[in-house]
């Protein structure tokens, strides 16, 4: 039989992210972790289903991040959708990075290899192009319109 604490999140971990945010002389109680620590398993236990019924009706049985993206934005939580996809934009390019590294050092690639690489990338002029999910394309047009509004904004005065 699973035992209920094995179903939650590490109460150590969670003490510890709840620290981070308050001052060093803050005190945490048990109770205070333990209701937080319900909460965080909830939220992410509910992200996660709504993510695999998706996965479940288009016949997939691995749950990824865009399904996470997308599962926060069909519940509501479109400010956390925004910044999971950034965070996801930014992980994607920073494993790409390490494996271009890897890529220079290792010289006994064969040409499958490259050709597979090359799928998720293209190269013009020496400039990387990359291949956005819908929601990163979204977020990044979102991005600019806000920049130029603000740039406008602030030549107006």
């Amino acid at each position: 039989m699973v035992d209920e604490q094995d179903k939650l999140l590490p109460i150590a971990n969670v003490g510890r992210i709840m620290k981070q945010i308050l001052p060093p002389s803050a005190k945490i109680s048990k109770e205070a972790k333990q209701t937080m620590q319900e909460c965080a398993t909830e939220f992410i236990s509910f992200v996660t289903s709504e993510a695999s019924d998706k996965c479940h009706k288009e016949n997939r049985k691995t749950v990824n991040g865009d399904d996470i993206c997308w599962a926060l934005s069909a519940l509501g939580f479109d400010n956390y959708a925004e910044a999971i996809a950034r965070y996801l934009h930014k992980y994607r390019e920073a494993e790409r990075e390490k494996t271009n590294q890897s890529n220079k050092v290792s010289s006994s690639q064969d040409k499958d290899e490259e050709s597979n690489h090359k799928k998720d990338q293209n190269v013009e002029s020496g400039q990387q192009i990359e291949t956005l999910t819908p929601l990163e394309s979204r977020l990044l047009e979102k991005e600019k319109k806000d920049s130029s509004s603000l740039e406008s904004f602030n030549s107006s005065y």
